[in-house]
């Protein structure tokens, strides 16, 4: 099921990689270049732009309907787009890598006033990756999304990231035309170089990892962090907690598993991801049903209880504790808000449940 891909991604490491770079190659758009023009394809949802006008800021986001993190960080786009929209900031959700092009606009129209900033999307007419794709994305050697591009009054790159990322700061500091773009590049590329010997280690302890070599993936992890931007170097508990996994050191994992949660009690997916992880995997051999549930209902709460993967989660968890009426409830609020790519494998679970029987996890 597409929407709960990131349930069964294989756990920690792969968000903590994914959060501290996307580089796919060694890019040829950087910080403090000008922006490349914009080549968008069909318009779905407000005024086009054609061209990037001197005094607007632009936030340019790259997104695709089948992506859970593209989805999470929605919400926070659409807050900036009110609060700053005023003030000369334009967003633009710009669809790419898009499996089905026909799901976008109703997807656009399903999330309402959830998502009411500009969306594009990508010109495939000469090029079946998208131009917006290849002089954009692939020019930054960005590979994963949801990416952004911060595009400063006068035309010119002024960061490039997560869209989660972004602090509010700098969307101010560019709005007001006092961001130093010039120091923005050299920290830019400082952190570049540094992400080339950070991948190296992510590399090594991933192997570890793949062997079951968790001593070996453990004494990795001082010189990663030594690598790892001080602001985000919580993200490594998440390793660790699949070490402690891996070792079946369970009141060690489960400590961590609160931590990360802690520390991220605003980001859905990564409470949904450990939430799921702690009820399906099968090589966990304690599970923290309670801890599951407390993340799950997190999750949930932060996605207003619209998010039929989360709440199929909740209900799981719910129902490995004996509450089975209440997992009912959850499921058929699931089925309700689901997607059609959903419904079928929802279905399914809600006959297990109302038969008694935990279904295998997809």
């Amino acid at each position: 099921m597409k929407k709960r891909q990131l349930k069964w991604a294989v756990g920690a490491l792969a968000l903590v990689v994914g959060a501290t770079f996307a580089l796919a190659s060694e890019p040829t758009l950087k910080v403090g270049d000008p922006a490349p023009k914009l080549q968008n394809g069909k318009w779905i949802q407000g005024e086009p732009v054609t061209a990037f006008k001197e005094g607007k800021a632009y936030l340019v986001e790259f997104w695709a309907t089948w992506c859970p993190p593209c989805r999470a960080s929605i919400p926070h786009l659409n807050e900036l787009h009110n609060k700053y929209k005023d003030q000369g900031l334009v967003i633009i959700g710009q669809d790419c890598f898009e499996r089905d092009e026909a799901l976008v606009a109703p997807f656009v129209k399903k999330m309402a006033d959830k998502m009411t900033y500009r969306v594009a999307l990508d010109d495939k007419t000469s090029n079946d990756k998208g131009q917006m794709a290849q002089t954009w994305m692939a020019a930054a050697g960005r590979n994963g999304i949801p990416s952004a591009f911060l595009v400063d009054k006068k035309g010119i790159i002024a960061w490039i990231g997560h869209p989660m990322e972004l602090k509010e700061t700098i969307i101010e500091d560019v709005l007001a035309g006092k961001y130093d773009v010039k120091k923005a590049a050299d920290d830019s590329a400082s952190k570049q170089k540094n992400e080339a010997q950070l991948r190296s280690v992510w590399e090594a302890i991933s192997l570890a990892m793949q062997k079951k070599d968790w001593d070996a993936a453990s004494a990795r992890l001082p010189e990663a962090e030594k690598l790892v931007p001080e602001d985000e170097r919580e993200n490594l508990n998440m390793v660790r907690m699949d070490i402690a996994l891996g070792k079946k050191e369970y009141a060690a994992a489960y400590q961590l598993a609160s931590k990360v949660g802690e520390a991220n009690k605003d980001n859905a997916v990564v409470q949904n991801q450990i939430a799921w992880r702690i009820l399906t995997d099968d090589s966990i051999e304690q599970r923290d049903l309670k801890l599951a549930e407390t993340m799950a209902n997190r999750a949930n709460e932060i996605t207003k209880g619209n998010d039929a993967g989360i709440l199929d989660t909740l209900a799981r968890s719910l129902f490995m504790q004996g509450k089975k009426e209440r997992a009912i409830e959850l499921e058929n609020q699931a089925l309700k808000v689901a997607e059609s790519d959903q419904q079928e494998m929802l279905q399914k679970t809600l006959d297990s449940y109302k038969k008694g029987v935990l279904p295998k996890a997809q």
